[in-house]
């Protein structure tokens, strides 16, 4: 294999890589704004969703290049809501 074609597909590698992380971080993101949706409006709601995918996101990031991301409690989400709503 030539240089060239072994940093293409390192580059391809790390791309890739990346991508998964996106859509992982982005079904945190939505899993927050449900959330906070649901404080908001007094409903019960649970940080269970949020931190299954900092889950898969921190397994994810053992793999490669991406970072990880922080588990939160309630309290966090709760501090968060009120903060983001004012």
């Amino acid at each position: 294999m030539s240089v060239h074609e072994a940093i293409t597909s390192h580059t391809q590698k790390m791309h890739a890589h990346l991508e998964v992380f996106q859509v992982l971080d982005l079904k945190r993101e939505q899993a927050i704004d449900q959330a906070v949706a649901q404080y908001i409006a007094g409903e019960a709601f649970s940080v269970d969703e949020i931190n299954r995918c900092a889950a898969a996101i921190n397994e994810h990031a053992k793999h490669g290049i991406s970072p990880t991301r922080t588990y939160i409690t309630t309290e966090m989400l709760v501090e968060y809501a009120q903060r983001s709503n004012r």
